[in-house]
């Protein structure tokens, strides 16, 4: 028995978490399921994208990144751009017609995008 199921949660930290809150609704297209001034946490194809408010500025880094999947890459890239954030990583083929990019969000959290054809849920 595998005692990992997989992955559940990606958490932003935030500043601002209303203005986070509404940030994050416009880009995922989705409104939030939990919405508290601790926690928002918003359901994104079945997994989990939270928001917790900044206790004091952290600095954060990209050493870890979380890819939320997408059916155009270049597409959501420029819409996201046009939402307020910043290119991170442009969108660019990694092998197998594997596509990533990165973003930043407007509290400086890195927001991966992937379009991977071999990839099933």
């Amino acid at each position: 028995m595998k005692t990992i199921q997989g992955l559940r949660t990606t958490i932003y930290k935030v500043s601002d978490i209303a203005k986070a809150k509404e940030w994050y609704t416009k880009v995922f297209q989705t409104e939030p399921y939990f919405d508290e001034p601790f926690y928002v946490g918003f359901n994104i194809g079945g997994y989990e994208l939270g928001l917790q408010p900044e206790e004091q500025l952290l600095s954060k880094s990209d050493n870890v990144v979380s890819y939320w999947g997408v059916d155009d890459v270049q597409t959501e890239f420029n819409r996201m751009s046009e939402l307020g954030a910043v290119s991170h990583e442009a969108p660019q083929e990694v092998g197998g017609g594997i596509v990533v990019a990165t973003l930043k969000d407007p509290w400086n959290n890195v927001i991966g995008l992937i379009y991977n054809p071999h990839f099933k849920v």
